[in-house]
């Protein structure tokens, strides 16, 4: 081999990137100090770009041609740019330096997001209330100059790592200020998911696109409620799939019966002076209706129905905590039969609606007249 050949040889005639590692998004081609051959052949595969950069002059405005997929025979006449800025005024034979970038221009999905810290909405049903929320979005490559001169810079290889960070941070925050002016209501906010994160996408955009992004799309997987507010929803729910509230006392006392036949310590108290009074106000209740419209039940006379007097209203009703667990709720009537059977004292601890915790016995106004004829404790012998 003669020097010529020798000299020549170093020269680099093949430009091309394989790799397809899913994270990078651009790649630098490595020449090592070889010169690109005049005629040399670059190939841009589907799902990529390639620009030519003059050496040395990225970031001063003078970026070079950007080639499509396609092979190419790297001449004056396709780097017209180039040729130029290098002063190839008539072609070129001698080989030349340049940077070659390749631009992986397919979606990148899977990008995890999430609020940083809760955003505060405002409901008309439940006022001020904070909300989560996180999801994923997907992103490409549109402006490989812009996003070359502004994110990638000099670097060999970028990377979805290498901006994650950033973009995350950007949806996150953007989501906090879309939220309070979506104008959905809480309660409905997990079924408008997809309405949400067109509302981020549509906001958020433009900033994608100043680094030479698009933002295909954003998913928001999950929204995140206070406790409290979550405890409303359920009962709100419980409440219209229950609906008549009196067949719903009425349930709740034969759950209590259940729950007597279990414990075989206050089973027959339970059963003879306080499930006893509540079922037969119940099923009398139950009955009344049907002999009303139809004329009575079979074997039942009218009288005797109308002689069964309706629960009355307003009796507030308490659990009781017994032997370290929670039992009821329990009319009064039934509370005179857990005091007869010991199950109830003063001191016992009670709670009902509106109670913010569990108190004694003793200290509730209702209760008063249930301990008012009640003797004390016998005296140790």
């Amino acid at each position: 081999m003669n020097l010529w050949n020798k000299l020549t040889g170093e020269f680099i005639d093949i430009i091309e990137w394989t790799e397809d590692s899913p994270e990078v998004m651009a790649h630098r081609f490595e020449r090592y100090q070889n010169e690109i051959k005049q005629g040399a052949k670059l190939t841009v595969r589907e799902g990529q770009l390639a620009v030519v950069v003059n050496e040395g002059q990225l970031g001063k405005g003078q970026l070079a041609d950007v080639f499509i997929p396609g092979m190419y025979d790297l001449t004056s006449e396709n780097l017209p740019i180039l040729s130029t800025l290098k002063g190839w005024k008539y072609g070129f034979n001698s080989p030349f330096k340049c940077e070659v970038y390749f631009f992986n221009t397919r979606k990148f999905t899977d990008l995890k997001w999430g609020t940083s810290g809760p955003a505060t909405m405002r409901d008309p049903e439940f006022g001020a209330v904070r909300v989560t929320a996180f999801g994923i979005y997907v992103i490409r490559i549109i402006d490989a100059k812009v996003f070359l001169v502004d994110l990638m810079g000099t670097k060999a290889e970028f990377t979805t790592a290498d901006i994650e960070e950033n973009l995350r941070g950007k949806v996150g925050l953007r989501i906090k200020e879309v939220m309070p002016e979506i104008g959905v209501p809480v309660i409905d906010l997990e079924s408008k998911v997809t309405l949400v994160g067109e509302k981020i996408r549509e906001r958020i955009s433009s900033d994608f696109a100043a680094m030479g992004l698009e933002l295909c799309e954003i998913q928001v997987q999950d929204i995140g409620l206070p406790e409290e507010v979550e405890k409303a929803i359920d009962q709100q729910g419980a409440m219209r799939v229950i609906g008549n509230m009196q067949q719903f006392g009425q349930y709740q006392a034969a759950q209590a019966m259940r729950d007597a036949a279990q414990n075989p310590g206050t089973a027959g108290t339970m059963m003879g002076v306080g499930v006893g009074s509540m079922l037969s106000q119940g099923m009398g209740t139950l009955f009344q209706q049907p002999a009303q419209a139809g004329g009575g039940i079979a074997g039942a006379a009218p009288a005797a129905n109308a002689a069964v007097p309706p629960p009355i209203p307003g009796t507030p009703s308490f659990h009781v905590a017994i032997n370290g667990a929670q039992s009821g709720p329990f009319d009064l009537t039934a509370l005179q039969g857990q005091l007869a059977s010991g199950n109830l004292t003063p001191e016992s601890l009670v709670w009902r609606p509106g109670m913010a915790a569990w108190s004694k016995a003793g200290e509730q106004p209702e209760l008063a007249a249930l301990f008012a004829n009640t003797p004390p404790p016998l005296p140790p012998r």
